[in-house]
């Protein structure tokens, strides 16, 4: 299967699939029951045009998955919008769309650093091999329409409780004036997975149960402060 999917930069061409990989983002975070930024067909397309995108196609042109680039001020990069077909999950095509979207991030902005917000182990560990530390929200980008991108999130209750300090996303760096060797980083993350995957539960299970007690009770939002790292 893996031979048959073609990864590229996408093309103002591949507007076609915009709305197709719209409606895939939201019914998967639908279905994993935690919440991401909401994309518009129309924005995807602009990535497209911008060159800021990787698409992941077939050879006969079925889509199988798509991840765009968001700059800030060309300081920090995000790798958005991560998206595979059902139909083409755990063949690891979502690795290989990271790898090419990574690699286009520092071909456009060399000097920048390219940072993440994921819920999911397994981006996670794709990211540790490229290089991505885990970090603080604190070492994340302060540009305010960084933020504002995450009000269509469900959980944007949850953040601005904890003033952007904590979340139930994992925030992940790669700084390339400073980092540890990715072969490094996949030997650590592989021996503390056990330990990241009890945290990441144990976090959404926390912030999500005290979120549902204090909407029942009408009192003010206190959650409980856990930091994934720490």
């Amino acid at each position: 299967m893996e031979n048959q999917i073609i990864i590229r930069v996408a093309t103002p061409a591949d507007a076609v699939y915009a709305s197709t990989i719209t409606d895939e983002m939201e019914a998967s975070a639908r279905a994993r029951g935690t919440g991401i930024a909401k994309r518009s067909p129309e924005y995807v397309a602009q990535k497209m045009a911008e060159g800021k995108s990787v698409i992941a196609l077939t050879e006969s042109g079925d889509w199988v998955g798509f991840c765009y680039i968001e700059t800030w001020e060309g300081e920090y990069v995000a790798n958005s919008g991560l998206i595979v077909s059902p139909n083409f999950r755990k063949s690891g095509v979502a690795k290989r769309i990271k790898e090419r979207i990574f690699q286009l991030s520092r071909e456009k902005y060399p000097d920048a650093k390219i940072f993440g917000l994921t819920t999911g182990l397994a981006v996670m560990k794709i990211n540790s091999e490229l290089g991505y530390e885990p970090v603080t929200y604190s070492e994340l980008t302060p540009d305010e329409k960084f933020w504002a991108g995450c009000k269509s999130c469900v959980n944007y209750e949850i953040l601005m409780s904890k003033e952007r300090k904590n979340c139930l996303c994992t925030a992940m760096l790669f700084d390339p004036k400073d980092h540890v060797p990715p072969q490094e980083l996949k030997a650590d993350f592989e021996k503390r997975s056990p330990v990241f995957e009890r945290l990441l539960r144990l976090k959404q299970h926390r912030f999500l149960k005290r979120l549902q007690i204090d909407r029942n009770s009408g009192r003010k939002l206190k959650l409980f402060f856990f930091n994934l790292m720490h």
